[in-house]
């Protein structure tokens, strides 16, 4: 099996830097859309044979290192009561304002109330034997608190930053069972053959250091320290956390994903040699010429300076618009340009 990925997540040599994307199975592959018009973006996520078949796509298309399980981080949050729904966004019918909302929650039992993740994890873990490995995934409390109290995307946050500083007890509560949830999801994805898993925080990039430092690190850093781990690396990727990533890195993951507003060599140089990290090309960039493309994966893997434990993707998630021979060809230029 092609192991550069997972070798790099521990920090051992490899032969050229893996390469893989966030999103990589999405609406940018005419392939994925042809599956998802057969069905709503909910009804793929629960139908283990057409999720399977999105997560290998691009693995047979780009040539990527890794494949990820193609879900949705809210998947979890539906059966712990909240009726959910994309319209494209998620929306939450119901958002959690109070104690009592937070009470009513409950904690899922993964195998019968999610077992179509995990049963797409079982069908890819053997479509993809001696191929690639599997990335498994979860939400980070903090981003899933996001979503549960907003009820949906928000350019502001207030509900949630409003719960932090003047119902403190509800955001604990809240936060600590969500926490609990995460490492049941999680864990039940490593059991089921997840080879590593990413943990997303969308929105731990909205706080100030020092509110991350008080109001998230202590249930990011609980639910990685609750992860049977053993041989499954955990990386960690807070968007907009590159004026935090000491505070970041306290959390525990193996792997720090960085998005595009940090330079990879200073990240680098903050974290030490004991951490690999995931990025971190601007993901417009795949809308340039191949020439500016290639341009920018270079600059890239210079600022990794030939460094072990660098795993090259995206800042974040691919965009739906951009043409797929684009990522095909950055894919390319990654393994041509850090063949040693």
């Amino acid at each position: 099996m092609n192991n550069r990925f997972l070798d790099a997540c521990w920090g051992k040599p490899v032969d050229r830097t893996p390469v893989w994307l966030m999103r990589q199975a999405g609406r940018y592959l005419p392939e994925y859309m042809a599956v998802r018009s057969k069905c709503t973006f909910l009804e793929l996520c629960k139908t283990p044979e057409l999720a399977a078949e999105v997560t290998i796509q691009p693995i047979d298309i780009l040539n990527v290192d890794a494949a990820i399980l193609f879900s949705d981080i809210l998947t979890p949050v539906e059966p712990m009561g909240m009726k959910l729904d994309f319209v494209p966004g998620p929306v939450f019918e119901h958002p959690i304002r109070s104690m009592a909302d937070v009470e009513k929650l409950r904690i899922p039992h993964m195998e019968q109330d999610v077992p179509y993740v995990l049963d797409t994890i079982k069908i890819l873990r053997r479509e993809l034997a001696g191929r690639v490995p599997l990335i498994g995934f979860g939400g980070a409390p903090f981003t899933l608190a996001c979503y549960m109290v907003e009820g949906k995307g928000s350019k502001d946050f207030a509900q949630i930053k409003r719960m932090m500083y003047t119902a403190p007890e509800v955001y604990a509560a809240l936060m600590e069972k969500i926490t609990m949830m995460d490492m049941e999801y999680l864990n039940a994805q490593i059991r089921a053959g997840a080879q590593a898993i990413q943990i997303f925080d969308t929105w731990g990039g909205i706080l100030s250091p020092s509110d991350y430092d008080k109001y998230v690190l202590p249930f990011t850093t609980k639910l990685i320290n609750g992860l049977d781990r053993q041989n499954t690396p955990v990386i960690h990727f807070v968007k907009g956390a590159g004026t935090m990533l000491e505070t970041v890195k306290k959390a525990g993951g193996d792997v720090m994903g960085l998005d595009w507003h940090v330079n990879l060599g200073k990240a680098r140089d903050v974290l030490g040699t004991d951490m690999a990290v995931q990025g971190n090309l601007d993901p417009t960039v795949l809308y340039a010429s191949k020439e500016i493309i290639e341009a920018e994966v270079k600059r890239v893997l210079d600022e990794n300076a030939d460094r072990p434990g660098h795993i090259f993707n995206l800042g974040h998630g691919i965009l739906p618009t951009v043409p797929p021979e684009n990522a095909i060809h950055m894919v390319e230029c990654v393994h041509r340009l850090s063949q040693k």
